[in-house]
């Protein structure tokens, strides 16, 4: 099974040996990938929509394991009991939707030993929810496809560090590792917050250009001081 290269970056957080349970599996790739692989011995495939969970489920029989991969219909963590699987991988949906699916999910998160999460938005409030809920991230990756930049963590149960602002936006560990992908991501961010903040500066005596200046501005800074970890 040949996976993107986010799909790819997620399933390299999964520790050899979990046995896993995908949360919006869609095409069942990385199930299929963590079996064929030799890192997990079992998984389950999970999609609260029917078309996605049978393209998995066609996927999973064409690879020849219906006998290791599990699909169940299912909303966030509903169809699977307490202690069930060691991990779970929540990737490619909003920081909204993960927050939500964890917390109504409590009862099995509370069981697992890890939670593999690629929010594709608000991941300033993911990473506050984790710190708030004595989940520590202890691994994140970061991959460039097809233009768009991807965030990842690993996350286990236990007392979180203190974070400042900028390492919640930005990642306390791919920060401290000074990670490429990041390094890219900001310099771009900081190219393009400086071209708003000039094009704003030609209507500085606008009130909504000196309101946007501001919040630029604030941005600008906090690129600035997660660019002095590289």
């Amino acid at each position: 099974m040949e996976l993107s290269k986010r799909l790819y970056a997620v399933a390299g957080l999964v520790t050899k040996g979990a046995s896993v349970a995908d949360i919006g599996t869609d095409h069942g790739y990385i199930p299929i990938y963590l079996i064929e692989q030799g890192i997990s011995p079992k998984a389950i495939a999970l999609d609260i929509n029917k078309g996605p969970l049978e393209r998995a489920r066609m996927h999973i029989v064409g690879h020849g394991l219906k006998d290791r991969i599990e699909t169940r219909l299912s909303d966030g963590l509903e169809a699977v009991m307490p202690g069930e699987v060691d991990t779970i991988i929540a990737a490619g949906m909003g920081g909204g939707l993960i927050i939500k699916i964890l917390t109504e999910g409590k009862e099995v998160v509370d069981t697992l030993s890890s939670c593999i999460l690629q929010p594709q938005s608000e991941i300033y409030r993911v990473r506050r929810f984790l710190a708030s809920n004595k989940l520590r991230i202890v691994q994140e990756d970061m991959v460039k496809e097809d233009g768009k930049y991807y965030p990842m963590m690993k996350v286990i149960h236990g007392e979180t560090e203190s974070y400042t602002d900028c390492e919640y936006i930005y990642g306390k560990c791919l920060l401290k590792k000074r990670h490429p992908v990041l390094k890219q991501y900001l310099e771009r961010e900081m190219q393009m917050k400086e071209n708003i903040f000039y094009q704003l500066f030609q209507h500085k005596d606008s009130e909504s250009a000196a309101k946007r200046m501001d919040a630029i501005r604030k941005d600008i800074v906090l690129i600035s001081e997660a660019l002095e970890y590289f």
